[in-house]
């Protein structure tokens, strides 16, 4: 027997170069599907961020509202001072004075 090899030509040739550009076109197809995923990760991740900020600024301020608070249900000296600065009270003889604040329309005088 013969060893017989038989040359396809330019026809196996044809076959290797549709498979490798049947595989260079996969690739990119799958890329091209996965990079507006991986861009709506990426803002996903940046608003997360956000959102992990906000409740750390929004648990801090929480916090300081129930020091506050805590404070004026067990100190007395907070609660006069509380009602002195916001509802403008004042002790039996003590005379109150309140200074508003100027507008800004208003021309300043000479």
């Amino acid at each position: 027997m013969k060893d017989e090899s038989v040359d396809l030509g330019i026809w196996d040739k044809l076959t290797r170069a549709v498979l490798l550009l049947l595989v260079v076109a996969s690739i990119l197809g799958i890329g091209y599907l996965c990079v507006p995923l991986l861009r709506q990760n990426e803002q996903m991740r940046k608003r997360n961020i956000e959102l992990e900020a906000s409740i750390q600024r929004e648990e801090d301020n929480g916090r300081q509202l129930k020091a506050s608070l805590d404070s004026q249900r067990s100190d007395p000296k907070a609660v006069e001072r509380l009602a002195r600065e916001k509802l403008g009270y004042a002790k039996p003889g003590e005379v109150v004075i309140r200074f508003q604040e100027p507008t800004a329309s208003a021309p300043a005088a000479p």
